[in-house]
């Protein structure tokens, strides 16, 4: 079954996309909206240059998708539908692992472009989540967290240890509430490390997040 991934750039989409390979499935594209002027991701930030390092080292193609919040449904669906027939396509991956609304909106853009919606990660414990992905080879660093955690996150490359701090001071290993993201930087799927740009960091409304120069 040939399949889109979601690909945010970071470590939920990689390891549902390692384990959608494991069961069968076959990638043929990474898919990422951006933000409307097409420079960064919009849920992770990452500027287009990393992308298409990650999508390289893959050998894959990679779609990115200019989008406001306010067309994001209707050009995610219409890509879809695009890609599906250029690809061969039957199915879509996503990396969620269990907020509902979530799952109840990829089922829905992938119904109206006569995709399966698949969620390898679902209802997964968290914390042994994170211990998979490391130990299967994931290496991620944090590139946006909330104020919670604090600009000093920024930068770190995520660990069992990190995972296990985080869940001390109440904060989700994952992320899946937003408290944080992160960026691939190595993983199985990748021929190499990918080269990371400078970066600096800044703190706007409540988020911080890495600048990449």
């Amino acid at each position: 079954m040939n399949f889109v991934t979601s690909w945010s750039g970071g470590k939920d989409s990689c390891y549902a996309m390692m384990q959608a390979i494991k069961q069968g499935f076959t990638p043929k594209v990474l898919l990422n909206m951006m933000n409307e002027n097409g420079k960064i991701s919009r849920s992770h930030g990452l500027p287009l240059s990393i992308l298409n390092q990650q999508a390289q080292k893959m050998q894959l193609p990679i779609e990115t998708v200019p989008a406001t919040w306010g067309d994001y449904e209707e050009k995610f669906v219409a890509i879809l539908k695009s890609l599906k027939v250029e690809f061969d396509l039957e199915a879509a991956v996503f990396g969620d692992i269990d907020l509902q609304p979530h799952r109840d909106w990829e089922e829905k853009v992938c119904q109206a472009a006569s995709l399966k919606a698949v969620l390898p990660l679902w209802q997964q414990d968290r914390i042994r989540l994170v211990n998979e992905m490391i130990e299967n080879g994931i290496e991620t660093m944090i590139v946006s967290c909330n104020t919670i955690m604090g600009e000093s996150y920024l930068g770190e490359i995520l660990t069992k240890e990190l995972a296990l701090e985080l869940l001390e001071k109440g904060i989700d290993p994952c992320g899946e509430n937003g408290e944080f993201h992160t960026m691939v930087i190595n993983c199985p799927l990748f021929s190499d490390k990918i080269t990371l740009p400078a970066f600096t960091t800044t703190v706007h409304n409540d988020y911080c997040f890495v600048v990449w120069e």
